[in-house]
């Protein structure tokens, strides 16, 4: 596999998976609508085995696929909170535009297609051992919209097309797209700037936490995997079982792991009731797979980061403020546009 188009290449993992490909030697098509910016893409934009491509995935051609081996499909409205934004757009991108890139890269002849699902899924989880077989119980437009994505793909998968679908548990850590809209993000955030982590819905849900190098190397590792029965028409929950945490834990690792005094804030109440605490033996049997960084490694590369001052937490690192601020924007836009002029 040498050239791999990446679709979400401007997002918060996308960046990240593209970075360590373009490492690996391998070949990157960067395919993205850069919500966030093309420009947080950095010295990525200017290397030789990187193709920048400005377009939704909505719109994706047959023709974008020429010379793709692999497809790396991680172009989303992200998190839950944004997909309740417009139930029908998130539809139509999270569901239907996956549908659309993975059958076209089937008709292409691509070789290997992976989506990136969520953990999420499993909504308000009905046991404490959830697995890939387990019922799943969306309760957002979000996790729906990535089931019905499972739903219609996963059929797609034959001999000559690999499927795989990857529920990837909450993400942590530095990324050129950072995103504070995280639970650990967001809680060491609020530590480092007001010394003090809110833990909403008094703690108790389950979260299952995965740092976001360690869910590049996941895509890498099934980009890499030749015994295709292995990996053809599997879901896999990423992430470890080490990691699974309620989130007063998470709340007790931040405040332990941070060189000040910093106080917890228990509020009882939380509109979002997800909690699933997730198994992941599948992923270690199957792809041998064993996370490279703790939640504590998190945190600290997180403290330090905003210490020395080379990531802010502007608006563009809450995705759903972000996505509110470009409708907005269009509505004053539209609003003062008059016979072909803005100005």
């Amino acid at each position: 596999m040498k050239t791999i188009l990446v679709t979400g290449a401007g997002g918060y993992i996308g960046s990240v998976l593209t970075d360590l490909l373009l490492e690996k030697g391998k070949k990157v098509i960067g395919y993205d609508r850069y919500f966030f910016g093309e420009d947080l893409l950095g010295s990525t934009l200017h290397h030789p085995n990187f193709k920048f491509i400005k377009k939704d995935i909505r719109d994706i051609e047959i023709k974008d696929f020429k010379g793709v081996d692999a497809v790396c499909d991680l172009a989303s409205l992200s998190n839950d909170p944004s997909g309740d934004i417009d139930e029908k757009i998130t539809y139509s991108i999270n569901h239907l535009g996956r549908v659309r890139v993975a059958c076209l890269a089937k008709k292409a002849g691509i070789k290997k297609y992976i989506i990136a699902s969520s953990c999420s899924v499993y909504g308000a989880g009905d046991s404490n051992s959830l697995t890939e077989e387990s019922k799943v119980n969306p309760l957002t437009t979000y996790a729906k919209a990535n089931i019905k994505a499972e739903n219609d793909i996963l059929p797609l998968a034959d001999y000559s097309f690999s499927v795989t679908v990857l529920r990837l548990a909450t993400v942590y850590g530095i990324s050129k797209r950072m995103r504070f809209d995280l639970v650990l993000n967001l809680m060491t955030l609020n530590a480092f700037k007001k010394g003090t982590i809110f833990v909403m819905g008094g703690g108790k849900q389950w979260r299952p936490l995965v740092h976001v190098r360690d869910v590049a190397h996941v895509f890498e590792k099934v980009i890499n995997t030749i015994e295709l029965k292995k990996i053809n028409g599997e879901i896999f929950n990423v992430g470890s079982n080490e990691q699974n945490f309620q989130i007063l834990n998470i709340s007790y690792i931040i405040r332990d792991s941070i060189p000040f005094p910093i106080a917890l804030d228990i509020i009882p109440d939380d509109p979002d009731k997800r909690s699933y605490n997730v198994l992941f033996d599948k992923i270690k049997k199957f792809l041998n797979f064993s996370p490279g960084f703790s939640p504590e490694d998190g945190v600290k590369e997180i403290y330090n980061t905003l210490k020395s001052g080379k990531i802010d937490n502007d608006i563009k690192t809450v995705t759903v403020k972000w996505y509110k601020n470009i409708l907005e924007a269009k509505k004053l836009i539209d609003n003062v546009y008059l016979d072909g002029r803005l100005l």
